[in-house]
C-alpha cells in the first residue's frame, strides 16, 4: 500500500487544522518497524490535539493518535517479524513521532509489545493508553500496600476512559468503589455496572475545599486534577494514596502540605508515556485478569478514522462515555 489515510494536523498561526488525508508512504518518518494499524483508539490528549485546546503536538505536521495496534509488515529490527501482532502506546506517539490515527505507521521497535493473548487488536485499543493507565494507577495503590479492608478507594473523572477502566479493576481486587461524576442521574447505572458502589457527585469536590478534611478515602485515581485532586487528598485516610494521572479540571493543584505531613498520605504521579517495558507487561497482565472482554464491550463505542475530528469535541465536551475505538480503515 503505497497511499494511505491518515488524520493530519497543521498550524496555520496559533490555529490547528485538523484533516482527513491521503499520505504517501514516502512520507512517513524514520523508524525500523512498519505496522499495518488495524485499530487506534481516541483518547483525551488525542482530542486536545485535534481541537487545538491544549499544547500537545511538539513537531508539526503531526498525526495524532497516542494508541495503535496492528500487524508488523517490515522489520528491521530484531525483535520483530512480519506477521507478529503489536500494540503500542505512548513514547510521543501522536506529539513528537506521527502517531496511531493512521493506516499505517512506521516505529521505532523498542516502543511495541507483543499484542496480549488475552485480547484481539480492538480489544486492546478499546483498551489503549487510557485503561493502561488505569492500570498503572492501580498498581501504584497496591504497590503502596493497600488492601480492601483499609476502606473505599475514589475514583474522579469516572465515566471517562481511565476511571472506567480502573473501576473495574478495583472492584475485580475487592476494593469498595466511590465514583465521583458530574452526571450522576445519567451515569449511575453505567458505573454501578462497572462495580461502583458508591457515586459521588463532581460539584461537591470541584471547588476549594478545606486544607484538612474528614478522613474518607483509603486511595484515590485522579483523573481531573486542580480543586478535585486537592480535595481528594485532603478527605485520604492516615497513610493513604492517591494516584494522579489527569488535568481535565485543570493542571493546577491549589492544595496545602497537611494531607502528606499530618497523615502521611502519598501522592504518586503516574507517568504512561515512557514506562519501561517491564511495567507495561506487568500492566496488560492485570487488565487481562481483572477486565474480561464482555465488561470491555459494555464500555466501548467505535467510529472510523473520519469521525475522529467531529468526536474530538465530543469528547472533550462530556458528550462521550468509556472508551472510542477506532477503526482506521472506515
Amino acid at each position: 500500500m503505497n497511499h494511505f489515510k491518515a488524520v493530519m494536523l497543521t498550524q496555520a498561526g496559533r490555529t490547528t487544522e485538523a484533516k482527513l488525508v491521503d499520505i504517501d508512504e514516502s512520507q512517513l518518518p524514520k523508524g525500523d518497524v512498519d505496522v499495518r494499524v488495524e485499530y487506534s483508539s481516541l483518547n483525551f490528549k488525542d482530542a486536545l490535539a485535534i481541537t487545538g485546546r491544549g499544547a500537545i503536538i511538539k513537531r508539526w505536521p503531526m498525526v495524532p493518535g497516542i494508541d495503535l495496534a496492528g500487524v508488523v509488515e517490515h522489520s528491521a529490527h530484531a525483535d520483530w517479524r512480519t506477521g507478529d501482532r503489536v500494540v503500542v502506546n505512548g513514547w510521543g506517539l501522536g506529539e513528537t513521532h506521527w502517531g496511531g490515527l493512521t493506516q499505517r505507521a512506521r516505529l521505532d521497535g523498542a516502543w511495541l509489545l507483543a499484542l496480549p493473548p488475552s485480547y484481539d487488536s480492538r480489544q486492546a485499543m478499546a483498551i489503549g493508553t487510557a485503561g493502561y493507565t488505569a492500570a498503572l494507577c492501580v498498581m501504584a495503590l497496591l504497590g503502596h500496600g493497600l488492601t480492601p479492608s483499609d476502606g473505599p478507594v475514589l475514583v474522579t473523572g469516572a465515566s471517562g476512559g481511565v476511571g472506567s477502566v480502573a473501576i473495574v479493576l478495583l472492584a475485580g481486587l475487592g476494593f469498595e468503589v466511590a465514583a465521583s461524576t458530574g452526571r450522576t442521574d445519567a451515569q449511575a447505572d453505567y458505573l454501578k455496572d462497572l462495580g461502583a458502589a458508591e457515586i459521588v457527585d463532581r460539584s461537591s469536590m470541584s471547588t476549594p475545599g478545606k486544607p484538612l478534611q474528614t478522613e474518607r478515602w483509603a486511595g484515590v485515581v485522579d483523573t481531573v486534577g486542580s480543586h478535585t485532586l486537592a480535595n481528594a487528598c485532603a478527605a485520604t485516610k492516615w497513610y493513604g494514596a492517591v494516584a494522579a494521572c489527569g488535568l481535565a479540571q485543570g493542571a493546577d493543584l491549589p492544595a496545602t502540605v497537611m494531607p502528606f505531613i499530618l497523615r502521611g498520605v502519598t501522592l504518586y504521579g503516574i507517568n504512561c508515556v515512557y514506562t519501561p517495558n517491564v511495567k507495561r507487561v506487568q500492566a496488560w497482565a492485570l487488565l487481562a485478569e481483572h477486565l474480561p472482554a464482555t465488561t470491555l464491550a459494555r464500555m466501548t463505542r467505535e467510529i472510523g478514522l473520519s469521525e475522529c475530528i467531529a468526536g474530538s469535541s465530543d469528547l472533550l465536551d462530556g458528550r462521550l462515555r468509556g472508551r472510542t475505538v477506532v477503526a482506521v480503515d472506515q
